[in-house]
């Protein structure tokens, strides 16, 4: 099993304060002979449908030495993840979790900005210090 995110807890607990119920740390999912696992799964149940909402969130911290390779990572692992979860928990949606200062200072160029448009890739922005969710980006 992968090692978790420095972020990990401060996402888990935004999620939480924000009405999600953590239902899988880590959301495991097996695809043929691959084993891959999604750094959380949680539902919210919602007061006008009887079903849930399901969401599993991929975590990155971009602490690394180039944002550029992290980001090359970041998106090629979302994007299995989200095949993977399209052949195993279709009603699940995939967001990537970055913090509110990454968001700012490096997904903000514009090559990235085209990059997330052209991968269709959903983010969820948190603020790390206060553990607060501070925007969901479809």
């Amino acid at each position: 099993m992968p090692s978790k995110d420095i972020f990990h807890q401060s996402v888990r607990t935004a999620l939480e304060k924000d009405g999600w119920i953590i239902t899988h740390d880590p959301l495991h999912l097996k695809v043929d002979d691959i084993e891959f696992f999604v750094d959380l799964g949680a539902e919210r149940l919602l007061a006008a449908q009887k079903q849930g909402q399901k969401i599993a969130v991929e975590i990155k911290s971009f602490v690394g030495a180039s944002e550029v390779t992290e980001f090359h990572l970041a998106l090629g692992q979302t994007l299995n993840y989200r095949l993977a979860l399209k052949k195993e928990e279709p009603e699940r949606i995939l967001y990537l979790a970055v913090s509110q200062d990454t968001y700012q200072d490096f997904f903000s160029r514009q090559f990235i900005q085209d990059s997330l448009k052209e991968y269709q890739i959903k983010l969820l922005i948190f603020n790390s210090l206060n553990q607060d969710i501070v925007l969901w980006k479809e």
